[in-house]
């Protein structure tokens, strides 16, 4: 009989503990409740990123006819992704070592149809036009190479602690750059019809014209680089 008793008042005092912490973890309803709200993005400047990386992308014949292999380190990003016109890879190192070095030079190097578009506050994507006259490439062999010509480039750009750098682009050479507009031959006058008899011999179909070749594209293609983008 000791024994039951004991054991009751032991059971008994565990259903007391637990009520006890139970009612302890219920919520107060007259306790404010805390809502994690989403921080929106800051709502980007496109003026002043428009105008930083026209800037940087403006400032690449200086960069080349002072061989300024320092804008180059900043400017690129140390993962950039780069595809040369002539479809090979490139890496930021050979583009420190050919700017550095002068293997790359031109008399000229005009950027033109230049367009920056803004994705965000961080990261925006720039497509140009480069006409590069006499544009010359020294090979680590010791032979130079034509790389003039006239060439289309996609940049990205990412905003990385402040600063803007080219993370990827690509170029391709733009064919025939100088060929003018096709105009539309003119109507047929409807009153004017061509004479039965007028049907040219099939001895006198005049020979096909010979294709010219195809340029050789470089094995060394034309890349931009920019002094330090500050903050806008």
């Amino acid at each position: 009989m000791k024994k039951i008793s004991t054991f009751v008042m032991v059971v008994a005092s565990g259903f007391w503990v637990l009520g006890l912490f139970g009612c302890a973890a219920q919520p107060n309803a007259n306790a404010p409740s805390t809502v994690t709200v989403a921080t929106p993005a800051p709502t980007p400047d496109k003026a002043a990123i428009e105008a930083e990386l026209t800037r940087i992308e403006n400032d690449w014949p200086r960069v080349v006819k002072e061989h300024d292999s320092a804008a180059v380190q900043r400017v690129e990003a140390d993962d950039i992704v780069l595809i040369y016109p002539d479809g090979s890879h490139g890496s930021k190192q050979r583009d420190i070592q050919d700017i550095g070095s002068g293997a790359l030079s031109a008399d000229s190097w005009e950027i033109s149809e230049l367009q920056v578009n803004v994705i965000d506050n961080d990261s925006a994507v720039v497509n140009l036009r480069a006409k590069v006259v006499n544009g010359k490439y020294k090979t680590p062999d010791g032979k130079t190479q034509n790389v003039s010509g006239q060439f289309r480039f996609v940049d990205t750009f990412a905003r990385r602690n402040g600063q803007w750098q080219l993370v990827a682009s690509a170029g391709v050479p733009i064919a025939n750059p100088e060929a003018p507009a096709a105009k539309p031959s003119p109507a047929a006058s409807p009153t004017t019809k061509a004479s039965p008899s007028a049907k040219a011999s099939p001895s006198a179909r005049p020979s096909p014209t010979a294709r010219p070749s195809a340029t050789a594209r470089p094995s060394a293609s034309p890349r931009r680089a920019a002094t330090p983008a500050t903050t806008p």
